[in-house]
């Protein structure tokens, strides 16, 4: 192919043909004699190739062509328009999905979307899965629920490899659903913390037990679950909902002595059984709702009105200019903090309320003044209830120092509205609700002030404060008993790990405390010397324990975000048994329920479909959901499933 070069004919016939392929791409024009410069076809770009009738070399221009032709569109023969450029045919993958791999995939995404078993041998499904791989055969019930099952086995044999390897005691909730059948369902999950200090709040067995038999089932139950996860020794707390036990104290001093007699002693089981937070004030909640259920079921039924007329509510609260920005809303019964949010946006639109049968004469569900003053001042109060309940939705499970902040508070909330109140109605509306959480405070406040106490932005100094507002002269008293206990535990703390720790010569080191005392006679008696022991040294100036030290330093600054876990994993060096016993009281849960169930009016309940299935089964499926999304667990069970069943 000769190339068009506008060069003089005689150069060029002198010179010959141009022999690289380069100028299949180039055209060379002379700007005057002597001096050329090529041309690119495609783009127009030019570059220097002759100059005083000597030539450049074609390296320069072999370099564009290469990124020219990168950037090639291609010219639409009719139109001459450029055309996207085609994009390179893929070839089939190499390593397609294997058929175990695909069983796995079907597996897990039953699991985490509560998909029935059976969709596997529905038609559609079975299309969808050949249209993508015309190879696979079609899976049984029974061959998915077997996969499911294996899933849960590697996954539960990893997750106890975990939990053997921590370093201090696991936290057990108990929550009990119900069922369509004369049965319930106990749900028994661990709280921990691990060497690496990350929380972890598994799901370790979901039991059924017949209602009938319920305390005798429950022993079973917890008995089962401390063996299943190699727990004995090791519990540290249980937290349940005491709605269950309520009259039944036979019952509670029998799970006591169970865990006392599987654990050793912590504080003479004081800690041992606690209420769930979440259940309390739900139960308060309801107990506010019930003292009004006929108003509240007045506005719920202009609410819905309201919502059925939106066009005419929307034109009339325009024509009011009401500044609000709140929308209506119909609450779910079931959730008592949608009756809350409702009854708040009523309050604040009600003078669209009370005009709306002005322009809509069929509008009779008027509300009076009274109606309107009882719901504000109920909504008042169940705010009190919806900012303590929710620390328990914005993370779940959150360590348990930030407890006594909230039930204290609210505490001296009801406490300051009862003593202020002169109205019958709001007497009547406050006084059981401060009693009832007097109550859970009474039981739990040893626990929540031990949590907070391992705050190191608090330590006791809120202790102090906040039992200085609500015990007034008997404060000091009380002080004492949360100091004395953070001792006495902190000395069992000692005495559990003294007899295995090997001392390293630091003559400061917690480590090297004296342990002749419990070395001859019984263990009780030993335990009652050591005691005093240590009585005798608090009062001894010149000797500190790591709990001494650790309370009389300052205290850190308060920042917005502080990482608890991370303080404590940065100072277990210099707190080493103090930091062991940290890692236990924080992971306490004060709730059994996880955010989905904290604003629940309702005992939770098992479908009709779980409770069809067998008790292997239906523990897989819930502790794997569970546990998969916990990211922090290493329930890694991608290739979990290595049988292939064609």
């Amino acid at each position: 192919m000769e190339l068009s070069i506008l060069e003089p004919e005689t150069k060029q016939k002198r010179r010959g043909r141009k022999k690289s392929n380069v100028w299949e791409h180039f055209i060379v024009k002379t700007d005057e004699p002597g001096f050329g410069r090529a041309y690119c076809i495609k783009c127009n770009k030019s570059y220097a190739y002759m100059k005083d009738s000597k030539l450049s070399g074609t390296s320069h221009v072999k370099r564009h062509v290469s990124l020219c032709q990168n950037n090639r569109q291609t010219a639409c023969p009719k139109t001459g328009a450029n055309l996207p450029k085609k994009r390179a045919r893929t070839k089939p993958h190499s390593s397609a999905i294997s058929f175990d791999q695909c069983k796995n995939m079907i597996a897990k995404m039953i699991i985490l979307h509560d998909y029935s078993l059976h969709m596997v041998e529905d038609q559609g499904f079975i299309d969808l899965l050949r249209a993508l791989q015309p190879n696979f055969n079609p899976l049984s019930f029974n061959a998915v629920q077997e996969d499911c099952v294996d899933m849960y086995l590697t996954g539960k044999k990893r997750l106890l490899n975990l939990i053997d390897g921590i370093p201090g005691r696991v936290n057990l909730t108990l929550d009990i659903w119900t069922s369509n059948q004369t049965s319930v369902y106990v749900f028994l999950r661990g709280h921990f913390i691990d060497g690496d200090w990350k929380l972890h709040h598994p799901i370790l067995n979901v039991v059924m037990v017949p209602f009938l038999d319920f305390d005798g089932s429950l022993d079973q139950t917890i008995v089962t679950c401390l063996s299943d996860w190699h727990l004995e020794g090791r519990v540290f707390t249980l937290a349940l909902d005491k709605f269950y036990s309520n009259g039944n104290e036979a019952l509670m001093r029998k799970l006591r002595d169970l865990l006392s007699l599987k654990s050793p002693s912590i504080l003479c089981g004081q800690l041992l059984s606690q209420n769930c937070y979440a259940c309390v004030l739900s139960r308060l909640a309801l107990d506010a709702l019930g003292a009004m259920r006929e108003t509240i079921g007045k506005v719920r039924e202009s609410v819905k009105y309201m919502k059925s007329h939106e066009k005419k509510f929307f034109e009339l609260r325009q024509q009011l200019q009401i500044p609000s920005m709140v929308e209506l809303s119909i609450d779910d019964q079931n959730k008592w903090d949608t009756v809350y949010r409702m009854l708040v946006a009523a309050c604040e639109l009600k003078q669209v309320f009370d005009c709306f049968d002005s322009s809509d004469p069929d509008y009779r569900m008027t509300l009076t003044m009274d109606d309107w003053q009882q719901v504000e001042t109920l909504c008042v109060y169940l705010k009190y209830l919806y900012d303590a309940a929710n620390i328990l939705t914005v993370q779940p499970y959150p360590t348990a120092n930030l407890f006594f902040p909230e039930v204290s508070k609210l505490l001296l909330e009801l406490t300051h509205a009862a003593a202020l109140s002169q109205d019958p109605f709001c007497s009547s509306l406050i006084m059981p609700l401060k009693e009832k959480l007097e109550q859970y405070w009474k039981e739990n406040c040893l626990m929540l002030a031990v949590a907070v106490a391992m705050d190191p932005r608090c330590k006791m100094k809120l202790v102090e404060s906040t039992f200085g507002h609500i015990f007034g002269n008997n404060a000091e008293s009380c002080i004492r008993i949360v100091r004395d206990g953070l001792h006495r535990l902190f000395h069992d703390y000692v005495k559990s790990v003294l007899p295995y720790t090997t001392t390293n010569g630091d003559e400061g080191n917690e480590a090297m405390i004296k342990t002749e005392s419990f070395e001859e006679g019984s263990i009780e008696s030993a335990l009652s010397e050591f005691d005093i022991y240590i009585s005798d040294l608090i009062g001894n100036q010149q000797w500190k324990t790591e709990l001494t030290e650790y309370l009389e330093e300052p205290l850190e600054p308060i920042v917005q975000k502080f990482d608890i876990l991370n303080w404590w994993r940065v100072n277990r060096l210099k707190y080493p048994i103090l930091s062991r016993m940290a890692s236990d009281i924080l992971s306490i849960s004060a709730s059994t329920l996880s955010a989905n169930f904290v604003f629940d009016t309702e005992i939770r309940k098992m479908d009709s479909y779980r409770s069809s299935l067998d008790s292997l089964t239906l523990e897989a499926l819930i502790c794997m959901k569970d546990w998969f999304q916990d990211k922090s667990l290493p329930i890694d069970v991608s290739n979990a499933l290595v049988k292939v069943d064609c």
